[in-house]
């Protein structure tokens, strides 16, 4: 069994995906970042840099004691390892794969998340900033749209790679970006949206937080952008 510790944000989304494509058993524990549920001691002894999504994996490989994992490409990485799925097992198709996850873990996530910042969060709507990141995510969905040219996933099959790219792309509209400008991409995501695994893990939405979405209070607020070195410490 492997406990899930989550919230609805795109990262949350990348480890549902594929525990409901392989059909691993987990449970779901919420983590309500608006609430402040992230700075909770216990959860912090699992992912202590205070973000979802974080397993504990209470059957790991060989046995022994539960395995902690944070960091949602390395929790990908980890139950691909395990399961022996979604990660091409030959060195060129494994670490082609591993580069797009790399690159969603390091590029399209973080510029994507400034945006949705800045767009949809920020109480100052600051043109600069606005500007650099819709572009910056433009650019980096041009990349994706271009490796996909004449392909069905990033990889040579459906992969981790496509699995956290994936749910970074559904939030388009608010990163202000059309679809119709990136065709190969538009049919990518099209194509994993279709996949009945993708639609069981988005409907965990409706179960676990309802009104997903911007936070609704100024509480929320400080909770989820108020944060600075105290507290950490």
């Amino acid at each position: 069994m492997i406990d899930l510790h989550y919230w609805t944000t795109p990262n949350g989304h990348k480890i549902t995906l594929f525990l409901e494509e392989t059909g691993l058993p987990y449970r779901i524990l919420p983590v309500d970042i608006g609430r402040g549920d992230q700075f909770q001691a216990d959860f912090l002894r699992i992912s202590p840099n205070n973000r979802i999504p974080a397993i504990v994996d209470h059957e790991p490989e060989g046995g022994g004691e539960p395995i902690a994992m944070f960091e949602s490409g390395a929790i990908l990485l980890y139950l691909a390892e395990k399961t022996g799925r979604f990660l091409p097992s030959d060195l060129r198709g494994r670490h082609e794969v591993l580069q797009w996850l790399f690159w969603q873990v390091s590029g399209l996530g973080p510029m994507a998340g400034q945006n949705h910042h800045f767009n949809v969060y920020a109480p100052d709507k600051l043109p600069y900033a606005i500007d650099r990141y819709v572009r910056e995510t433009a650019r980096l969905y041009a990349v994706l749209d271009k490796r996909l040219a004449g392909r069905r996933f990033i990889g040579e099959d459906y992969s981790i790679a496509d699995m956290a790219c994936y749910p970074w792309i559904v939030s388009h509209g608010l990163q202000k970006q059309n679809l119709d400008d990136f065709p190969h991409l538009k049919a990518w995501y099209e194509r994993i949206g279709q996949r009945p695994a993708t639609q069981r893990a988005y409907a965990l939405i409706k179960s676990v937080n309802p009104g997903d979405g911007a936070p609704s209070t100024e509480a929320a607020y400080r909770v989820l952008f108020g944060q600075d070195a105290g507290s950490v410490r």
